[in-house]
């Protein structure tokens, strides 16, 4: 059984809308990390040592497995249940590809989002993920042929992908970009997210 450990207005809700792109059963654990007791759940310390969501416990005949990180969840599970589709094979040529989206929100995406949250100015030629504006001519460019990032094949990549610029939208740093923005579109349109959302909003009650 797959446990994701999840909280309110956090990045969990990503793997949420992953889940539920995946046909293999889950369920959903509440911990609030604004919390000091969320730390008593031995079960989401021992998925995330930072004690912070999402975090995963995949628990199996051959044992338990646990993750944390969005990026690392979205890769174990797309990799462990290939019956979703989520990924290219292991030899498939375009899995360079597939990793190098995958680590993009992580390691471009959201450095570049706290860079223009405080106002920092950063060097293109230095700094790790160029910057905000790198980041967003280069998202724009591979979009661009659409539909998904990995062509015609929605991937795990599009999960971490598509939230990450809905969230750039929701917190009014996303510039004016129709190719960003009918990604969104599509994004929203897919029903795992709708499914997703409703889900959300159900356990935030």
């Amino acid at each position: 059984m797959i446990t994701l450990f999840w909280c309110p207005q956090t990045r969990a809700s990503r793997i949420l809308w992953l889940l539920e792109e995946m046909d293999e059963p889950f369920e959903v654990r509440l911990i609030d990390i604004r919390k000091p007791e969320a730390k008593q759940d031995s079960d989401f310390m021992a998925a995330s040592p930072m004690g912070k969501v999402p975090a995963l416990m995949d628990t199996a005949s051959t044992g338990t497995v646990y993750v944390a990180d969005s990026a690392a969840i979205a890769l174990y599970l797309a990799d462990r249940y290939p019956s979703s589709g989520l990924a290219p094979a292991l030899d498939d040529p375009s899995r360079g590809k597939y990793l190098y989206w995958m680590t993009y929100t992580p390691g471009v995406i959201e450095p570049a989002m706290m860079e223009k949250f405080t106002g920092q100015e950063v060097s293109r030629s230095t700094a790790g993920w160029g910057n905000f504006d790198t980041m967003i001519e280069v998202l724009e460019a591979a979009l661009k042929q659409g539909p998904w990032v990995m062509g015609e094949q929605f991937s795990a990549a599009d999960v971490l992908l598509g939230s990450s610029v809905n969230f750039m939208k929701m917190f009014g740093i996303l510039p004016e970009n129709t190719v960003l923005e009918a990604y969104i579109e599509r994004c929203l349109a897919r029903p795992a997210f709708t499914k997703a959302l409703a889900r959300d909003a159900e356990l935030e009650t």
